[in-house]
């Protein structure tokens, strides 16, 4: 659990999980919405890959990614709730 929590502890992670959860996107859409180059987003994005907290699947050239199930998206929704209380 401790790893879990260290891996949402990361505030790139976070927008970046944030973003996937309105809907899937390449990491070049990532890297413009976020700011950030396209080698940073493909870091973290192996980084909550690999802890299975996002899922890609391939379209021609391009990986679009997306939350990995809806409980990543409650683990959200749920922190989300807790700090606008």
């Amino acid at each position: 659990m401790s790893k879990l929590f260290k891996i949402f502890g990361d505030g790139t992670r976070i927008r970046i999980m944030s973003a996937l959860n309105c809907h899937e996107m390449c990491v070049c859409d990532i890297a413009v919405l976020l700011d950030m180059t396209k080698s940073a987003v493909s870091h973290q994005l192996k980084v909550l890959r690999d802890n299975n907290l996002v899922k890609f699947q391939k379209k021609g050239k391009h990986a679009y990614y997306s939350l990995a199930d809806d409980h990543v998206r409650e683990i959200l929704d749920v922190a989300l709730e807790h700090i606008n209380e």
